[in-house]
């Protein structure tokens, strides 16, 4: 173990792409590279007394100096949003799109996490509540965040304009519509019934200098949906909930078309309401999108 470790450190060190400002995706996963064998600065396989201090030294200095390196950038495209010049800053860093605005494109499936969530926490810096303090109701399903490439894959789908309304049931920290906010002229809505996530959500927003979302503490069986254009669902409940929203969404659009988009095992039961049309895949792993009929 040591003989890779010293490997590792000799090659990162060499690579000058490393110090390059667009080198966001080789210093993350760099940074998951020594993970591998440093946690917190401390060695997590090899143990402090088997390495020697010279290489632990050095594993060392380079976590540190890749991560003052992307907390730069991650510093320097929060003043970007602040000014509002959020889109540029934030979808450079996203993989090109090969197909038209609104089709489906290959975006790597499920529900794992990558280079795009380390850029995303970086920039929108949640102080995260303990997550001890929340407790969880029958049927309302455990918090985890959007991956953020299906966000941008989201968006980049569904076209949001300026006469959108995105309204996501379940908000947690906002991730989506905090992205949408910056990268998007929509406006947004995130429905959240846990306190401490509507808090979390409303000071990245405030800090930020985004005007073009709110948060709302309320059960999404009770929300006031009469403003939105598209909902967007991460499996936030299930179950009779899930269903209770689900006819409170088929009575708006009897009044007006809507779109629906959905992660997760929410979607087959989705796919179920005659009232909705599948526009392209609806495959749980990767964001599905509907429109009422």
């Amino acid at each position: 173990m040591l003989w890779a470790l010293q490997n590792l450190i000799r090659e990162l060190e060499q690579d000058r792409s490393l110090d390059e400002p667009g080198g966001l995706r080789q210093r993350i996963e760099a940074l998951d590279g020594l993970d591998a064998y440093l946690l917190d600065g401390q060695s997590s396989t090899l143990g402090v007394r088997s390495i020697e201090a010279e290489i632990c030294q050095r594993a060392r200095a380079l976590y540190a100096k890749l991560e003052a390196a992307n907390f730069e950038l991650y510093q320097t495209i929060r003043h970007e949003i602040q000014r509002g010049a959020g889109p540029d800053s934030l979808l450079q860093w996203v993989p090109a799109r090969s197909g038209r605005a609104g089709d489906a494109v290959s975006v790597p499936r499920g529900e794992s996490y990558d280079y795009l969530d380390d850029l995303v926490s970086g920039v929108l810096q949640f102080k995260i509540p303990d997550p001890e303090v929340i407790p969880r109701a029958s049927e309302m399903v455990f918090y985890q965040p959007t991956p953020a490439r299906h966000i941008f894959d989201l968006m980049a789908r569904i076209a949001l304009t300026e006469r959108d309304v995105l309204v996501d049931l379940g908000s947690g920290l906002g991730h989506v519509s905090l992205l949408a906010s910056i990268c998007t002229g929509a406006r947004n809505i995130g429905i959240e019934l846990e306190a401490a996530y509507v808090e979390c959500a409303r000071h990245s927003a405030k800090t930020l200098n985004l005007n073009n979302v709110i948060f709302v503490r309320q059960d999404a069986r009770e929300a006031d949906l009469s403003g939105g254009t598209v909902f967007y669902l991460y499996t936030p409940f299930t179950g009779t909930i899930l269903r209770t929203v689900l006819d409170s969404l088929r009575r708006e659009a009897a009044n007006r078309e809507i779109r629906i988009c959905a992660f997760g095992p929410c979607t087959p039961t989705i796919v179920e309401r005659r009232w909705l049309e599948t526009l392209g895949p609806s495959e749980v792993d990767g964001i599905a999108v509907f429109r009422s009929r």
